[in-house]
């Protein structure tokens, strides 16, 4: 038996050259790691395994497609991982202009982080604080601070800083001042904003709601304190005061158990009360007698105050020219000078205040005289038509704009209380003339203006009733609740 020696098989040198190519190219897809199993296989590049160029091959078909199948079971990635630009070109991807039209493709842009809103900074005024300070504080520079204040007079307002006033600061991104506001009051704000062409100034003004309101008071002690225990203002007793200084003198004819009833305009804010307007009605009893006054603003739009009946409230002249001094001195044609220590006669009345107390002309009427006035040291003397004459004597110092000449009107501050000339402490020497002869200033019956108009009595007449009404009916209730 003859034995032949098994030999192994031979392969043909054009299958070992088409294993070598596969080899090659398995290694290269390998390496790229095509998104998606579908796009593997699409972008497979057959090889002619004889000739080694690009094309169709007889013999590798049956190699190409086992290739394929080997791919589809070891790479497959999710199509939602990113392919850098390099991996596209060598899978031989084309670009957007080569995709036609109704091909979906993925576009991928850069996503921006969102820009973060400008955050409002608050700063509060404290003691000692500028504007400039406050600036450094929010990181914003003397330029800026410069561009601000000169951007218009306006602007300004925001360096007259009070303690406890707030300013809040917006900075854009590069730490630039964008807009800059703070609360005046609870009816305004003011702000200045970055424009253009700089810093603009502006102010939001809130319309407030009037409401009416009554308050009654006894005095006890003084006017100020029954007033601000019925919550008046400061101001609106002033008012009241000014309304019925053609009757009262305050100085001096106050008592115990004067009493007073009063129906105003309050300003509202929602619920919030921010201020008083004007007085509508009041009553003031005065040892006894009762005076009452009722606003009327007639067909022209001039507003004034008349008695219930209609008769003029106003008289040609306020009986105090000093709100609430003491006397300190009455007219006295015998009275021994204090300084001088002989008799001279004391033509008018001292009224003692301190230094800077505000001073008002008592009538309407053109300044005759202005400037230093012997004994009475800085005066000012007021000609009231051709029948009387008023003076006002030691003053401090005169009110703004005034000279020789010029032009007062009834209440308008002439100048401050002082204690210029022969005076032992600051006080007004206030002096009254009829026909160039001395009165007493506290005793003369002042001469009142005209009542009503006929034409609009009924109408006054109408509001003045309604009026009392009201005030009769506000100060019942109150007293009501008063009795134990």
């Amino acid at each position: 038996m003859a034995f032949h020696k098994t030999k192994s098989p031979l392969y043909p040198k054009s299958h070992l050259v088409a294993a070598s190519g596969i080899a090659a190219a398995l290694s290269i897809f390998l390496l790229v790691i095509p998104t998606t199993d579908v796009e593997a296989r699409k972008t497979f590049i057959p090889l002619d395994l004889q000739t080694g160029h690009i094309g169709e091959s007889t013999e590798s078909n049956v190699l190409s497609e086992e290739l394929d199948a080997l791919i589809e079971e070891t790479v497959t990635f999710s199509s939602k991982q990113p392919m850098s630009g390099s991996q596209s070109a060598i899978n031989g991807q084309a670009s957007a202009s080569d995709v036609p039209d109704n091909t979906p493709m993925m576009v991928l842009s850069e996503t921006k982080a969102p820009t973060k809103p400008a955050a409002w900074q608050a700063v509060t005024v404290e003691s000692g604080d500028t504007l400039s300070v406050l600036f450094n504080e929010v990181g914003l520079g003397a330029s800026t601070l410069h561009n601000v204040i000169n951007s218009s007079k306006e602007a300004k307002r925001f360096t007259r800083l009070k303690v406890g006033q707030v300013l809040e600061f917006k900075l854009d991104n590069a730490g630039d001042l964008q807009v800059m506001r703070s609360k005046v009051s609870d009816l305004e704000t003011m702000k200045v904003e970055r424009s253009d062409t700089g810093y603009v100034f502006s102010k939001v003004l809130i319309e407030p709601e009037v409401r009416s309101r009554f308050a009654r008071g006894d005095i006890r002690s003084s006017l100020f304190l029954a007033a601000q225990q019925a919550g008046m203002s400061h101001g609106l007793t002033m008012e009241m005061a000014n309304i019925f200084g053609y009757d009262v003198d305050f100085a001096r004819d106050i008592r115990e158990n004067d009493n007073f009833e009063v129906m105003y305009e309050e300003l509202h804010v929602g619920d919030k009360p921010v201020g008083t307007k004007n007085i509508l009605a009041a009553r003031f009893t005065n040892k006894g007698k009762t005076f009452t006054a009722v606003r009327y603003t007639d067909k022209n739009g001039y507003s004034s105050y008349y008695r219930a009946d209609g008769t003029s409230l106003r008289k040609a002249f306020i009986r105090t020219p000093v709100e609430f001094a003491r006397i300190s001195s009455r007219f006295n044609p015998n009275r021994r000078h204090p300084v001088l220590n002989k008799i001279r006669a004391h033509n008018g009345v001292d009224y003692a205040a301190s230094t800077g107390t505000p001073i008002k002309a008592t009538g309407d009427g053109r300044i005759v005289h202005f400037g230093r006035k012997g004994g009475y040291g800085n005066a000012i003397v007021v000609q009231h038509g051709q029948k009387y004459k008023t003076l006002y004597a030691h003053m401090s110092r005169f009110a703004n704009g005034l000279r020789a000449g010029s032009n007062v009107t009834q209440g308008q501050i002439i100048g401050y209380v002082g204690m210029t000339g022969l005076a032992t402490g600051p006080h007004l020497h206030y002096e009254f003339q009829v026909n160039g002869r001395h009165v007493d200033p506290l005793g003369i019956e002042l001469p009142v203006s005209d009542p009503v108009p006929k034409a609009e009595r009924t109408a006054f007449m109408a509001i003045s009733n309604k009026m009392m009404v009201s005030l009769d009916q506000q100060s019942a209730s109150q007293l009501a609740l008063l009795e134990p």
